[in-house]
């Protein structure tokens, strides 16, 4: 549950942290400001580092059903009824990750609760 938590919030900080460094970037080279660009160039090596950290933590991150991890760009068909957030299959599951407590995965379109389960013996 950590892994699925941790692996979201850091994909939802990467959809920030992208723009918000090209914004910041591109304010600078218009206005010639060296300070604007250096702090530009920090958010965008920051911003590379929390796409790395999430993808090592999200190849790890499977639905419970079909063992397939939906918080990383797979080649796998999705399903007709999944739907998006922006555009984005893993912005969606991110989201319902941290504010549902559950996400509906886009290959298989099964829920599944963020609670760790018992194995009955």
């Amino acid at each position: 549950i950590l892994r699925f938590r941790f692996a979201a919030v850091l994909l939802c900080v990467q959809c920030l942290l992208v723009p918000l460094a090209a914004g910041i970037l591109i304010d600078a080279i218009i206005r010639g400001d060296r300070q604007r660009t250096f702090i530009a160039i920090g958010l965008g090596v920051l911003a590379l580092l929390v796409i790395i950290l999430q993808w090592l933590i999200a190849a790890r991150a499977r639905c419970p059903l079909c063992m397939t991890p939906v918080l990383t760009t797979k080649g796998c068909a999705k399903h007709r009824n999944a739907r998006t957030f922006l555009g984005s299959h893993r912005l969606r599951v991110a989201l319902a990750i941290l504010f549902k407590d559950s996400f509906l995965c886009p290959y298989c379109h099964e829920s599944s609760a963020m609670k760790v389960r018992t194995r009955q013996g």
